[in-house]
């Protein structure tokens, strides 16, 4: 596991996964989030998307599970996140979330992150900027 003075800006870590109707079902019955724009193929053909949506905050938790086990891992605690969605994802699309640090704080031991999804298509679909610090 990686600790603060170890871990280097530029220093970067990835996640991929493909986007199914069963992450969207659990997300909902988790998050209790169950928007039609989600949940009900039907209203979702009458949305500018024509067809169901994925949560944004499912996407957006490709880098919690990043900041948690992988960069910085282990014992790392999210301070904040800042999130601009740009496109829909939609079920089958491959997501590849992406942390970068980006700064380092030695005063507080907080590391700044760029945070970025893309599709299948190098699209991207969510990004934004993160800020993790120790329990340790």
């Amino acid at each position: 596991m990686p600790d603060f003075d170890s871990i280097q800006v530029g220093d970067a870590a990835t996640l991929t996964r493909t986007v199914t109707e069963k992450d969207i079902q659990a997300y909902a019955a988790i998050s209790g989030d169950d928007n039609s724009i989600h949940m009900n193929r039907q209203f979702a053909e009458r949305t500018r998307f024509k067809q169901p949506i994925a949560h944004g905050m499912l996407t957006a938790s490709l880098f919690s599970a990043i900041i948690g086990t992988r960069l910085p891992g282990h014992g790392s605690l999210y301070v904040s996140q800042d999130l601009n969605f740009k496109k829909p994802v939609m079920v089958g699309d491959i997501i590849q979330a992406r942390v970068e640090v980006m700064q380092k704080v030695a005063s507080t031991r907080m590391i700044v992150l760029k945070t970025t999804a893309s599709n299948q298509h190098s699209h991207v679909v969510l990004d934004g900027t993160a800020k993790v610090t120790w329990a340790l």
